[in-house]
């Protein structure tokens, strides 16, 4: 295995096969007697688990889910039967190896078969007995028990597992609309007042000089005309473009909160006895 977790761990877990299907739950555990690490396993499989096949470690990798094996869930259902509580004979344990494909070692060949030598359920196991069991390694395996993998009750194996759906909500970024900064030209009129000035003619008069007696003495009377221009400002309007101010679009993120509903499913236990008053313990475990 990737890691190698001590054999008590691996009691209990969940065995997966290669293609993540749920096998079965451990029973037992059997060590390499070279290595002692583990190197099969039992797997209790069947209806409420009454069937224990065997499974081999390697190549498996342990994930928080359980144990991932590289053999399939068929391979293990269609396992030869073997007798997990007595000695298998060498012919029994070279025919699990045929079945799984792999190559047997000596230990594990007909002509060579032994007893096993169980241990007591300690972390290591005791004694080996090679080629005994399909859990035989290339040097031999010995049997890993631990207190809760024999003896149990029969109320014990045939307990099921209540399962029910979990609502778990997040979020996803889509895009929800766009926004566009565009400009244009209106036109509107605007007034200003405007200063200006006109020329008006007035009649200005003056006294009588001697030198203007004395000119006007050897005159006529006649007609004599004046002419004055006058001038008056006129306003007229120019126009130029000058800058006011800069825009430009952003973005900003404001948070709020949204409810979220559907449906989840869960799993539930009716309890029905045969020959007695009816159900016990209120008919649905809710």
């Amino acid at each position: 295995m990737a890691t190698t977790p001590r054999p008590e761990e691996l009691v209990d877990s969940s065995v997966l096969d290669s293609q993540g299907r749920k096998i079965g739950k451990v029973g037992t555990v059997y060590l390499s007697d070279e290595t002692r690490n583990p190197e099969w396993v039992t797997v209790r499989t069947g209806m409420l688990g009454h069937k224990e096949s065997f499974v081999p470690l390697q190549g498996a990798r342990m994930d928080n889910d359980g144990i991932h094996v590289q053999v399939s869930k068929d391979q293990v259902s269609n396992a030869p039967s073997t007798d997990t509580d007595s000695d298998l004979s060498g012919e029994e344990s070279a025919e699990l190896y045929r079945h799984y494909d792999m190559p047997a070692p000596r230990a594990a060949r007909p002509e060579e078969s032994t007893g096993p030598a169980e241990s007591t359920g300690t972390a290591e196991g005791t004694g080996t007995a090679a080629g005994t069991t399909a859990g035989t390694a290339a040097g031999g395996t010995g049997r890993q028990e631990t207190g809760t993998t024999r003896g149990r009750s029969s109320e014990e194996e045939e307990s099921m597992v209540r399962s029910e759906e979990r609502m778990r909500a997040g979020t996803d970024e889509v895009e929800s609309g766009r926004v566009r900064l565009r400009k244009y030209v209106v036109t509107e009129e605007q007034q200003m007042k405007v200063p200006v000035s006109h020329e008006e003619v007035r009649v200005e008069r003056e006294p009588i000089t001697e030198e203007d007696r004395a000119e006007a003495a050897t005159g006529e009377l006649g007609e004599e005309e004046q002419e004055v221009t006058l001038h008056s400002e006129q306003p007229h309007v120019e126009k130029e473009s000058v800058p006011v101010e800069k825009v430009r679009l952003g973005k900003e993120r404001v948070s709020e909160e949204e409810t979220v509903s559907g449906e989840v499913r869960k799993e539930q236990f009716d309890i029905d006895e045969e020959g007695g008053s009816g159900t016990r313990g209120g008919g649905t475990n809710r």
